[in-house]
């Protein structure tokens, strides 16, 4: 094994300063990095625990560059530029490294880094419900620096070991820092239900309903079951109702946590995810229906009596027509569209009317709840649609067809009555027709009864 000998003089030769600590865990890769040095004529060696010890690699501005020999480190070491690879460190590899720079005149700097084992760990492993405990600890071995931990919020917790009960909020990655430059991210699963939507699910008579809820991955139905889940369920609370008030409930269907299999409790034509076993839990309906408007809620019941909900708010898109869907060219209409109450600012209503209608004033994509069109012709007749907007986003639309009738006029009038006045003589003239035929077919039949060859005279006879 080759091994170096430096003899300078002291002058020659110089040190970094303090001790630079580098933080990483067994098993993995690190980047040992010398200080920056201008200069186009350098030689860097690294050695290790020693700086007189056998040099573990080195490099020349040349491009030359070569690693020890010695077992322990075979297919460990790695040079990126002069900055020394350490793959899957172990805990043997843990100490003090040095890294000796030859550069102009001979001058040597000499610059120590120590690699310190760190241990970071969450327990448990499994995934938590809400309002269990979760164990944090963050720690090195021989030295304090600076330890804290960052929950998934980026909320700070300024202890390295630590116990917490964990809320939803709580499920995503926790950040163990150290010294303000280490950070190690650790994995922490909290059991929920998928978020609900921020904004209400919209649907229409004219469009397809869907209500959200599901396991998210990687929560599998074995891992629920492990936490003893006893219940999972939909409830349906009608928007009549005044907040989710139990008496109004309507309890829509159960699963079987056997087979995984929906039970319907109450008959509204949803229909239940097939694909249970994956975790989706939804509703569907190919079409919405004006008393869909409300709350739906998804649960999961467990034994500890823990209830995990997902509320979902539905609104139902409505348009009326004024006086309705049946009107007379000439007439005035009132369109109107809406969910029963006042929409968020950051959504928007837009009108689509019948290719053939020309309404002055009134543009195809106009914005309003409410369309005023003093006289309709037949043109306006067909499919207007209402569209309800957020941003780029249609969220959902609805649709009603006008049927729009030709005015009748007063030369309409005097020929429809003149027309009536016609068929009524005409009926007259037919039946008085069939009378007198009638009259005449009965006179020939009393005439033919009458005529005898041998008519007695009146009076009675004995036989």
């Amino acid at each position: 094994m080759e091994k170096f000998v430096l003899i300078l003089l002291p002058a020659l030769i110089s040190t970094s300063g303090a001790k630079e600590s580098v933080y990483a865990r067994v098993g993995d890769d690190v980047a040992l990095k010398p200080p920056a040095i201008i200069d186009l004529n350098l030689y860097v060696h690294w050695m290790f625990q020693k700086v007189d010890a056998p040099s573990l690699a080195w490099s020349n501005h040349m491009g030359g560059k070569k690693f020890t020999e010695d077992e322990t480190w075979k297919a460990k070491l790695t040079l990126s530029g002069d900055s020394l690879g350490i793959k899957d460190v172990q805990p043997e590899n843990f100490g003090t490294y040095f890294c000796k720079i030859e550069y102009r005149n001979q001058k040597v700097l000499i610059h120590s880094i120590e690699l310190i084992k760190l241990d970071v760990s969450v327990t448990p492993a499994n995934p938590l419900l809400p309002g269990e405990s979760l164990s944090l600890s963050c720690t090195v071995d021989h030295k304090k620096p600076e330890i804290y931990w960052l929950n998934p919020r980026g909320v700070k917790n300024n202890q390295g070991t630590d116990t917490v009960r964990v809320t939803s909020q709580d499920d995503g990655m926790w950040t163990c820092v150290v010294a303000e430059d280490k950070r190690v991210k650790m994995p922490v699963k909290v059991m929920g239900l998928s978020p609900a939507p921020l904004l209400p699910q919209y649907t229409s008579t004219s469009s397809r309903l869907t209500v959200p809820c599901s396991i998210p991955p990687p929560i599998t139905w074995e891992q629920i079951k492990a936490k003893e889940v006893q219940e999972v369920h939909w409830q349906f609370f009608p928007a009549t109702s005044s907040g989710l008030n139990s008496n109004d409930a309507q309890r829509l269907f159960s699963l079987s946590l056997d087979s995984l299999s929906w039970k319907e409790d109450q008959a509204r034509g949803l229909s239940p995810a097939r694909d249970t076993k994956k975790g989706n839990l939804e509703l569907t309906r190919k079409l919405g229906r004006v008393d869909d408007s409300g709350d739906y809620v998804c649960t999961m019941k467990f034994k500890n009596g823990l209830t995990l909900n997902r509320t979902v708010h539905v609104e139902v898109l409505q348009i009326a027509s004024s006086p309705g869907p049946h009107l007379l060219s000439g007439q005035q209409l009132n369109l109107t569209c809406g969910v029963g109450q006042p929409l968020p600012s950051d959504l928007q209503l837009q009108w689509t009317r019948p290719k053939r209608s020309a309404q002055p004033g009134l543009k195809s994509d106009q914005q309003l709840d409410l369309l005023t069109i003093p006289e309709v012709s037949t043109d306006d007749g067909g499919l207007w649609v209402c569209v309800l907007w957020q941003g780029e986003t249609q969220l959902t639309s609805a649709a009603i067809t006008l049927t729009i009738e030709p005015k009748l006029s007063v030369w309409m009038l005097v020929i429809a009555c003149s027309s009536a006045a016609i068929v009524v003589l005409l009926l007259l003239i037919l039946a008085l027709i069939l009378h007198r035929r009638r009259r005449q077919k009965m006179r020939h039949l009393r005439h033919q009864l009458c005529r005898c060859k041998k008519p007695k005279p009146k009076g009675f006879y004995r036989s």
